[in-house]
């Protein structure tokens, strides 16, 4: 089977390879077991390769060089309509040229994938939406148009469409679906915490408006005035990295608070299993790998009520939900540590989400192949 990849990532060239972020790569790889032939198509970028990024592993790979686009300015929006007749020819050669087109959305590039599969009913088809898929979510435009074309069985033709959580009225092609870091075989016996004494807090992910890094700094900050012991461990990087440091120090909470950059998987693996809780309270998700596998090592997730996550966490049986809200988030998290059972919602989510392994994820993707 020759398969062909529609992405919006990045990709880097380095010796021979091609490296993308690393999350997406490393799940391309799975699927990458099944077939024969990959064409990727996606930009190509002159950068070094950085630290969160992977390889493809495939013996017979073949990278499609296009341009990038986005709409954030109008000089951006004017240079990439310049460009959207190319990518669209180079799509559709892509696309004729493929047994299997996969695309993932959303993004730009997926948003043309989404309108030039269109023409090749014939062609079998996945897509991996990556991003939030309720259907009462505010989203762009692109985002909705996107979902509305991808449910749209009589547009899109033989195409399986995954996507993150169990939604009522989706068409027979909406498929609901999981993602995973880790295998079977890495299960092991969690670490036993005291939720009496220090509290270690983390957060994982990039440092950006949409995951609200400084909401959580502000979080620490109530819980610490609050009287408890807590510490907090940021891993990751991003734009807000210098705004977030300067409320560290202007708060004096330099002596709880360690930025970590971003750091290999089994340094966040490491700090996961010594975690009591792992701070993400985002403004949008899809199926947050990270809170699953906080979840996978016993720390409990507190995140805001987003796309699958109240399902994720059992509606607060496995973690704790809160509001973008201070005083309402912080009364909800002194609320589970003073009167919840934390060791058995600890023990819930270890439960639930071990069956979601590398291994079922696998065994889920040669099912669509």
């Amino acid at each position: 089977m020759k398969f062909l990849i529609i992405t919006h990532v990045k990709h880097i060239k380095k010796k021979q390879q091609y490296f993308g972020y690393a999350p997406y790569v490393r799940e391309m790889n799975l699927w990458l077991k099944y077939v024969e032939k990959v064409d990727v198509i996606a930009p190509l970028a002159k950068e070094e390769v950085a630290d969160i990024s992977l390889p493809y592993k495939h013996d017979n790979l073949n990278f499609i060089n296009i341009p990038e686009i986005s709409f954030i300015s109008i000089p951006n929006i004017f240079c990439s309509f310049l460009k959207i007749p190319f990518i669209i020819i180079a799509l559709f050669r892509a696309c004729k040229n493929t047994d299997h087109i996969h695309l993932r959305c959303p993004g730009n590039i997926g948003l043309l994938g989404c309108f030039v599969q269109v023409f090749f009913p014939k062609k079998t088809k996945t897509a991996k939406y990556a991003g939030n898929w309720d259907p009462k979510a505010k989203q762009p435009l692109s985002y909705r148009f996107q979902k509305w074309l991808l449910s749209n069985t009589l547009l899109t033709k033989n195409m399986t469409v995954v996507v993150y959580g169990d939604w009522n009225n989706q068409t027979k092609n909406i498929k609901p679906f999981f993602t995973a870091t880790y295998k079977k075989s890495e299960i092991v016996e969690v670490n036993k915490r005291n939720y009496s004494a220090h509290l270690k807090f983390v957060f994982i992910g990039s440092l950006v408006e949409g995951k609200r890094p400084l909401f959580c700094l502000e979080i620490i900050k109530k819980l610490k005035e609050s009287g408890l012991t807590v510490s907090f461990d940021i891993y990751g990087d991003g734009a807000l990295l210098s705004q977030l440091s300067l409320f560290v120090k202007n708060n004096d909470l330099d002596k709880i608070v360690l930025f970590h950059g971003n750091k290999e998987k089994i340094v966040v693996k490491k700090a996961l299993q010594n975690a009591h809780f792992l701070l993400l309270p985002s403004k949008s998700e899809g199926w947050p790998k990270v809170v699953a596998e906080a979840m996978f090592f016993g720390a409990i997730p507190i995140v805001t009520k987003v796309s699958c996550l109240p399902n994720m966490l059992d509606n607060g049986g496995r973690g704790i939900l809160i509001e973008p809200n201070l005083d309402a988030a912080v009364s909800e998290i002194i609320n589970y540590i003073e009167k919840k059972d934390l060791i058995n919602i600890s023990s819930q989510a270890v439960n639930w989400s071990q069956n979601y392994t590398l291994d079922a994820f696998e065994d889920e993707i040669s099912k669509l192949l």
